[in-house]
């Protein structure tokens, strides 16, 4: 594997990583200030940030798969007749 592939992966690892860990911090945060502020709680702002960043993790797992096509398409594989082994 190429060090540009195997940088690109590490990157994209990283970027999906630290968008799941901002999900969960504002998750958390959503819970505690909808309990504090009630009916004045930005219900709607939380809501679009959360979907802002779900959009993001489709974006990491999209690049993920088009990562991996290119690899296997330089290797001469075809990306849909690989098969990943099971370990019994």
């Amino acid at each position: 594997m190429s060090t540009a592939v195997s940088l690109a992966r590490r990157a994209l690892a990283r970027a999906r990583r630290a968008t799941e860990k901002t999900l969960k911090e504002l998750e958390d945060l959503e819970g505690v200030l909808r309990g504090a502020e009630g009916e004045d709680f930005p219900a709607e702002a939380y809501s679009l940030a959360r979907e802002r960043l779900e959009s993001l993790l489709s974006l990491w797992e999209e690049e993920g798969a088009r990562l991996e096509e290119k690899v296997l398409h330089a290797g001469g594989l075809e990306p849909g007749r690989v098969r990943r082994s099971s370990a019994k």
